[in-house]
C-alpha cells in the first residue's frame, strides 16, 4: 500500500537530481528520457528482486551463501590467529560477548577470500558471462557504447577501479562524458568483497542484509549513469567508433594462478581498507578533541558527527527517512561522506535493534552503498593517473564532481527504494 512515507521518498527523487542539475555543465541539456527510464528501470528490478518469487528466493540463498563464506573465512582465520579470531573457546572468562567482533578478525578477511574467489570465477568465465550480460543489458537500455557499458558492468563486480581496467586500451578514445560517467558509476557501485563485507556488518540487526546490499549496488549503476550524463551531458559526434575486443580483457593461466593472483589483489584492498580507516578515523577523533575545547551545546559536547547530522539531515529525511531519525541518518550520511562507507556501515551496524526504525535502516543501507567518499577522490585520480596518464589532467577536473554525483546517485537509489510499498520488505 502507498504511504505518506513513500511519497515523501518522492522528494529525494526529485532533489537528489535537481541538485546534479544545478552542477550541471550544460542545464540546457537535460535527458529527460533517460531520467524517467533510469527511476523506472530502478523501481522495477526493485520489484522484481524482492516481488518475483523466484527471485526472492535468489535472494535468500544469497544471503545463505554469504553466511557461508563469512563462517568458511572464519575457520581460516581461526587456523592462523586462533582465539583471537574470536572463537568460541576463550582462554579467559568473557564479560561482554560482543567485544569478539573484531573488525580486523571478521570482516577484512571476507574481502581476502572473495577477492580469490572472484578472479577464479572469472578465469572459469563464470564472471566474465555474467559482466557481458549486465554490459548488454547496460548498452541497450541506458544508451551506452559497448566499452563504457562493459566497464560499467565490470565496476559493479570489481570496482570502482578495477572495472575500467578491462577496457583499458579504450580509454584514450572515450568522450568526456563517457569518462566522467565511468567514474561516477565506479562511486556509486561497490566492488563484490566490499558486498559481502557490509552484508557480514549489519547481518545481525538487518534481516536478509545480503540481499539488500547486492540489490543497492546493482540499482545504483543506472542512477550513476543518469546522474552523470545529467552532470555532462552526452554529445554523440564526440564519441569515436570503437570495435570492442572482450578477449582483451584480464585473463589468468591457470586456477592456482587465479587464486594467488586474486588473493594478492585482494591483500592490496585489505591493506588500503584498514589503513584508510585508522588514518581518517584518527583524524576525525582530533577534530572532535579541538571542537570540544568549545564547550556543550545542548546537553552534548559539539562533534563532526553532530554537526555532520545537522547538514545531512533535510537530505536524509527527504529519502523517507522519519524525522525523528533524520539526524543520525545525516550523520553517517556526513560520516559516509568524509570517512568511507565502512565507518559508516560500521555505526549502522553497532546501532542496536529499535534505536532506529527498521524502515529507516532499510533505507539507509541504500543509501550508504557507495565508494562515494573523499578517500576515493585520490584512489580514482591514482588509478586513471596509471591507466590513462594523457588524461589525468581531465580527471583531476572531474573527480569532485563525480564524487557528489556518485554520492547522490546512492541517495537516489535509497529515494526509490523508499516509494516502494513497504510490505515488499517484509516491514
Amino acid at each position: 500500500m502507498f504511504r505518506l512515507e513513500n511519497a515523501q521518498s518522492l522528494v529525494g527523487v526529485a532533489l537528489t537530481i535537481a541538485l546534479c542539475w544545478a552542477m550541471s555543465e550544460e542545464r540546457r541539456r537535460f535527458p529527460w528520457k533517460l531520467a524517467i527510464g533510469a527511476v523506472i528501470v530502478q523501481g522495477l528490478l526493485v520489484l522484481a528482486l524482492f516481488g518475483l518469487p523466484a527471485l526472492r528466493a535468489g535472494l535468500a540463498g544469497v544471503g545463505q551463501a554469504v553466511d557461508g563464506l563469512s563462517n568458511s573465512t572464519q575457520a581460516g582465520v581461526a587456523f592462523v590467529f586462533g582465539f583471537l579470531a574470536g572463537t568460541p573457546n576463550q582462554p579467559y572468562a568473557l564479560t561482554d560477548p560482543g567485544s569478539l567482533f573484531v573488525f580486523a578478525f571478521r570482516v577484512l578477511p571476507v574481502i581476502l577470500v572473495v577477492c580469490a574467489l572472484a578472479a577464479l570465477l572469472w578465469h572459469w568465465r563464470i564472471l566474465r558471462w555474467i559482466t557481458q550480460g549486465f554490459g548488454f543489458v547496460f548498452e541497450k537500455t541506458m544508451g551506452l557504447r559497448g566499452a563504457p557499458a562493459l566497464a560499467t558492468a565490470a565496476t559493479v563486480f570489481m570496482g570502482q577501479v578495477e572495472g575500467p581496467i578491462f577496457i583499458r586500451s579504450y580509454l584514450t578514445s572515450l568522450s568526456r562524458s563517457e569518462l566522467f560517467m565511468l567514474i561516477t558509476v565506479g562511486m556509486s557501485c561497490v566492488s563484490g568483497s566490499t558486498m559481502v563485507a557490509y552484508a557480514t556488518i549489519l547481518k545481525g540487526v538487518l534481516p536478509n542484509a545480503a540481499a539488500h546490499v547486492l540489490t543497492a549496488s546493482i540499482i545504483s549503476a543506472p542512477a550513476g549513469v543518469l546522474l552523470a550524463r545529467i552532470v555532462v551531458p552526452r554529445h554523440a559526434d564526440a564519441e569515436v567508433a570503437q570495435d570492442l575486443d572482450t578477449a582483451a580483457t584480464k585473463t589468468y593461466e591457470s586456477s592456482v594462478d587465479a587464486l594467488i593472483k586474486g588473493t594478492n589483489d585482494g591483500l592490496q584492498i585489505v591493506l588500503n581498507v584498514g589503513a584508510t580507516l585508522i588514518v581518517f578515523v584518527a583524524l576525525v577523533a582530533m577534530l572532535n578533541g579541538l571542537l570540544g575545547v568549545l564547550g556543550q551545546v545542548g546537553g552534548a559536547p559539539i562533534s563532526v558527527e553532530r554537526v555532520l547530522g545537522i547538514v545531512f539531515a533535510p537530505l536524509a529525511w527527504s529519502l523517507g527517512i522519519p524525522w525523528k531519525d533524520a539526524p543520525t541518518a545525516g550523520s553517517l550520511l556526513g560520516v559516509k561522506l568524509v570517512l568511507t562507507e565502512f565507518t559508516a556501515f560500521i555505526r549502522m551496524g553497532a546501532m542496536p535493534v529499535g534505536d532506529i526504525a527498521e524502515r529507516t535502516r532499510v533505507i539507509m543501507t541504500y543509501a550508504l552503498c557507495g565508494f562515494a567518499n573523499i578517500a576515493s577522490v585520490g584512489i580514482n585520480l591514482a588509478g586513471y593517473t596509471v591507466l590513462v596518464p594523457e588524461r589525468r589532467a581531465e580527471v583531476v577536473g572531474m573527480v569532485w564532481k563525480a564524487m557528489f554525483a556518485g554520492f547522490l546517485a546512492t541517495c537516489l537509489t535509497a529515494s526509490v527504494v523508499g516509494a516502494m510499498p513497504q510490505g515488499l520488505f517484509g516491514q
